[in-house]
């Protein structure tokens, strides 16, 4: 599985950015996929993740309610639509793939076995 993120860039506080990763492989539609990102000096957290069939989408409490997850199984995509961007969303954003078969999406990275290059978020004040 070989994931390709993209969309990143540089955005003033308010604005709106979508991120999108592409992935390879036959079996896509039975992934879960997750977004994290990791910001300077600090730890891979937990952004959103969507089930395999798209049915159920997973937030973290920092962005519930201005980013959205979804994807789109027959172009094998995954997007992360994010809304009122504040600088605390700074950071380098990964797209991953939980190959498991299950019927919902982790939030633990741990839980991911493939993972895209990351694209930089950058939201000035």
């Amino acid at each position: 599985v070989q994931l390709q993120a993209s969309g990143g860039g540089l955005v003033q506080a308010g604005g709106s950015l979508r991120l999108s990763c592409a992935a390879s492989g036959r079996t896509f539609s039975s992934y879960g996929m997750g977004w994290f990102r990791q910001a300077p000096g600090k730890e891979r957290e937990f952004v959103a993740a969507i089930s395999r069939s798209g049915g159920s989408t997973y937030y973290a409490d920092s962005v519930k309610g201005r980013f959205t997850i979804s994807r789109d199984n027959a172009k094998k995509m995954v997007y992360l639509q994010m809304n009122s961007l504040k600088p605390e969303d700074t950071a380098v954003y990964y797209c991953a793939a939980d190959i498991r078969y299950r019927d919902y999406a982790p939030s633990t990275s741990y839980e991911y076995a493939y993972w895209g290059q990351g694209t930089q978020v950058t939201v000035s004040s």
